[in-house]
């Protein structure tokens, strides 16, 4: 494939008409892309060749509004072109048929995805790649073609990016390995997986599957669209934009060639995405295991591993999903990494900062959105304990706010005293020389902002939360 670059211009595809179906506005969905930066492939895949018609499969229409109702429900960011979620299915009815006849004319090129950086625990940055709305589009029509096709594939010890899988079935099924004796894993650590799939390899492994050419080249397309990093754009020779619709898909079409070598090999393991732990019975077994597997994996599969964070250890001292492990009276169980849980507490400092800007509303529903969610993904660990003592300190952290917001000594006993405290006991308190932090722990607020009273703000609490969803 050749690749040459002029810069980024892009133009809407002629309006069509009469091409959409008449339901509904939500079950429509046939879309037009904007041209592509200018980028000309001559690939040797034979692009005629549509063994098994898969490309009219992903443009059928029924596909096509599968995947817009997708993008849509998904939301997200725009692209280099600037068009948003709401603003597609205007653009989609205009120009959807023009869209089907390029795919499969095979004149249709995405666009470049928009580089966007999120920031790492470790202080690093994880690279996004943003498509454009349209691109999305195809994208996820193609994802909801081969999903079904690859499932059958696919490795029952693999939990990323699946359907009806989750990262509590991949912890689960680590749990239950190291109650069977895998004391030891392997925690592989694939240095900057997806920002360096090599993408011979990934086109190698979905021609054994895909014969529909057009497919093939579609997707190929895709991987050389290229990146727009601050108003530049940069080819894409290597690596899976992470961020798209197919991405996930793509990444598990690789590693499941790794999950098949495991399996072959006689390995129990584990892997969601590209975190992967695999279980051994003793330490010298699971350090035989990284040296015999490195081989493969950097010079068949062309994958970097990271020597560093690749480490053999025993299964209750390593990091797994934000979840580890230990053992309590023979039986292995699960609980919150302390990593996750120093992160977690940073967050609702950050959220409970008295110098933060937010008004009470807006810090309720922040707080309440965030400590379902955290609770929601973590609900299957054990900590009962951990979430009392956090929503203890939560708690004076939010009286220490409602205290400096009040300010005054007159607003203080005017709050207090309509808060249930006597007029003398609401003087005196509200003439404390205390400070913030020490006052939030005092009878001065424990007795007047008291837990239900903070309930009543609308404030929600973790173990409140923890006791409606665990099961």
């Amino acid at each position: 494939m050749k690749v040459t670059k002029a810069g980024i211009k892009h133009s809407q595809l002629p309006r069509t008409e009469g091409s959409m179906q008449k339901n509904s506005a939500e079950r429509e969905g046939y879309a037009g892309a904007c041209g592509p930066a200018k980028i000309t492939e001559t690939d040797s895949t034979n692009v005629n060749e549509s063994v098994g018609g898969l490309l009219e499969q992903i443009v059928s229409k029924n596909n096509l509004n599968e995947a817009f109702k997708r993008v849509k429900a998904n939301k997200g960011s725009h692209g280099i072109d600037g068009m948003k979620v709401d603003e597609l299915l205007q653009y989609l009815k205009e120009n959807g048929e023009t869209l089907r006849e390029s795919i499969l004319e095979g004149k249709y090129h995405p666009n470049a995805v928009r580089r966007v950086e999120i920031p790492k625990e470790n202080g690093k940055k994880r690279n996004l790649g943003i498509p454009t709305v349209v691109d999305r589009v195809v994208q996820q029509a193609i994802a909801q073609v081969l999903t079904p096709i690859y499932e059958k594939q696919f490795s029952e010890n693999s939990y990323g990016f699946r359907p009806k899988r989750s990262a509590h079935d991949a912890i689960k099924k680590s749990q239950g390995n190291i109650q069977e004796g895998y004391k030891y894993v392997v925690d592989m650590d694939l240095e900057k997986y997806f920002d360096t799939v090599n993408q011979s390899k990934l086109v190698e492994v979905l021609s054994r599957t895909v014969k529909d050419g057009r497919v093939i080249s579609l997707i190929h397309k895709f991987l050389k669209a290229g990146v727009v990093v601050k108003h530049k754009m940069e080819e894409t020779e290597v690596g899976v934009p992470q961020g798209g619709n197919l991405s996930p898909i793509l990444s598990n079409i690789m590693l499941n060639e790794l999950d098949k070598e495991l399996a072959n090999r006689g390995h129990r393991f584990v892997r969601y995405a590209d975190d992967l732990l695999i279980f051994c019975k003793s330490r010298k077994s699971a350090e035989r295991t990284l040296t015999n597997i490195l081989p493969f994996i950097e010079k068949k599969l062309f994958l970097k591993v990271n020597r560093e964070k690749t480490v053999v250890d025993e299964a209750t001292r390593v990091k797994f999903l934000g979840f580890s492990f230990y053992r309590q009276k023979g039986r292995a169980k699960v609980r919150i990494h302390p990593k996750t849980i120093a992160k977690m507490k940073a967050r609702i400092k950050e959220l409970t900062s008295r110098s933060s800007g937010r008004g009470n509303e807006a810090r309720v529903d922040q707080l309440k959105r965030y400590i379902m969610g955290w609770t929601n993904y973590f609900k299957i660990a054990d900590m009962k304990s951990l979430l009392r003592s956090t929503d203890e300190w939560m708690r004076r952290r939010i009286r220490m706010i409602y205290w400096k917001q009040w300010k005054r000594v007159r607003t203080r006993y005017a709050k207090l005293k309509s808060l249930g405290i006597r007029s003398h006991q609401a003087r005196e308190f509200a003439n404390t020389r205390k400070g913030y932090w020490r006052t939030s722990n005092s009878p001065i607020l424990t007795t007047s902002l008291e837990n239900n009273t903070l309930k009543e703000q609308g404030f929600l609490f973790f173990s409140d939360y923890y006791r409606q969803v665990a099961t």
